[in-house]
């Protein structure tokens, strides 16, 4: 057992040597040393545990786990936690990040503006949508008595510099960038008197999660409830305040003052519009996706752009994976993106190595927890025996991720030639071919001996508050 141990070891050497030299070439060496993105098995230094509670009021909250840090990050991501109270709505706003958003759990219905239309989408849990940067929005969480729980990455590519995003609300709450033009331009832009400016701007002031009910109606209640054309004939003239400013100004579609008044005038939906209509994209639900593997030790989902086009724009993978009690996510690296992981249900071990073939982590995790892979670095998912290990995760790449196993009937190992590998390692051809041949399941392995029987809990990293 030991000697396998040692040959296993040696192994992971030769495979990731041509990877250590890519990564050298591109400043990765001496990162590890620095603390920017190894860290030993004690520190957990493949976890992501700085987090910011960007939002917190009266309908519910977001936290943001932060990303990592470091010149191995080739495409830095947040990774952002929404929760809502029953019959909530997230007012209108838009974002400087673009959002990837997972429907954890629930039912919600999603306004937002897609090529210069407003667009209504009924979400459930499963479904994957995408919110670009700039693009106004609004979430209402539909479900009864039920809260509503999101998951997102949060692309920080275009935005403007804030440690996690940065909101322009629309609507009250936080104030909105409406706020800020003068007085007397909004009286003449909606004909209306100052005082009645004045109350339309103050009189929310609950936050941006705001409850929705009928029995005690409120601005947002109202606003719900309007038709299109009703919100027209009232606000048709902000389209025009921004006539006559420089072409500078109006130069990117994303932040276009269009986009933002369409979406007031429009976020709740003409209620004769179905949301087939509109140029918004579906919604894509991974639940419902076929798996793309399975055995008896669990299965595997990735969604690249080929299934879902919005990835294309986003840059952004998304995959899900269930692993039986006592199974093993094989190990295995991916060589062209990183991956950012969050656990949904179960507990289990994560287990990354570094190029020297040294341990970076071996760390325990549960429900909340969020851990991230870079490219070329190899590492396992290994299930507790106590029930089902189940995480959904991002990568920074659309397109189809081809994982790379180490170990497993489908193992790169067997590809190699034999009697090149029997030499490496000074064995006969009968020895290495038993070495690689013993296991005989692939990607999802049977592994009960190497399985945490995770009797005391882990050290806690993430925000499993918001699967409660």
């Amino acid at each position: 057992m030991e000697k396998n141990k040692i040959i296993f070891t040696f192994l992971l050497v030769i495979v990731f040597f041509h990877g250590v030299m890519m990564m050298r070439s591109t400043g990765y060496e001496g990162e590890e040393e620095q603390g920017g993105g190894g860290g030993g098995r004690e520190r957990g230094g493949f976890m992501m545990k700085e987090s910011r509670q960007v939002i917190k009021s009266e309908g519910g909250e977001m936290r943001v786990v932060i990303s990592p840090r470091g010149r191995i990050i080739e495409k830095p991501m947040h990774i952002g936690f929404l929760t809502m109270e029953p019959k909530t709505l997230f007012v209108p706003q838009y974002l400087d990040s673009s959002l990837l958003i997972f429907i954890r759990q629930g039912e919600a219905t999603l306004g937002v503006i897609c090529k210069d239309e407003f667009g209504e989408k009924r979400l459930k849990g499963g479904d994957i949508y995408w919110i670009p940067a700039g693009s106004a929005f609004y979430l209402l969480n539909t479900g009864r008595g039920q809260r509503l729980h999101v998951i997102c990455s949060i692309d920080p590519s275009q935005s403007l510099g804030f440690e996690t995003f940065q909101p322009f609300y629309i609507g009250g709450g936080p104030s909105s960038v409406l706020a800020g033009f003068d007085p007397d331009t909004l009286t003449s832009a909606l004909n209306v008197s100052r005082p009645e400016v004045q109350q339309l701007m103050t009189s929310q002031v609950r936050g941006p999660i705001v409850h929705i009910t009928e029995h005690a109606p409120t601005m947002w209640t109202e606003f719900l409830g309007l038709r299109g054309e009703e919100k027209h004939k009232h606000l048709k003239k902000l389209l025009e305040m921004k006539q006559g400013t420089s072409q500078e100004q109006e130069y990117n579609p994303w932040w276009s003052w269009k986009n933002i008044v369409s979406s007031i005038l429009d976020v709740a939906g003409e209620k004769n519009r179905g949301s087939g209509s509109s140029k918004c994209e579906d919604s894509y639900n991974i639940y419902d996706r076929k798996n793309d593997f399975e055995n008896d030790y669990g299965w595997s989902k990735a969604l690249d752009y080929d299934d879902y086009e919005p990835l294309k724009y986003s840059g952004v993978g998304v995959y899900l994976v269930n692993l039986t009690a006592g199974s093993m996510m094989a190990p295995h690296m991916n060589p062209t993106a990183t991956e950012y992981g969050i656990v949904l249900s179960g507990s289990g071990e994560i287990q990354v190595v570094l190029p020297n073939g040294t341990s970076a982590m071996n760390m325990r995790v549960s429900p909340g927890d969020v851990f991230w892979i870079p490219r070329y670095f190899a590492f396992c998912q290994i299930a507790s025996r106590i029930a089902p290990f189940e995480f959904v995760g991002f990568t920074t790449s659309a397109y189809k991720n081809r994982p790379q196993f180490l170990v497993g009937s489908n193992s790169l190992l067997r590809s190699l030639n034999l009697t090149s590998l029997a030499m490496a390692f000074g064995v006969d051809e009968g020895t290495m071919k038993r070495f690689i041949e013993a296991q005989r399941e692939a990607v999802i392995l049977p592994s009960a001996s190497a399985a945490p029987p995770h009797e005391d809990e882990p050290e806690r990293f993430g925000s499993d508050h918001i699967f409660t």
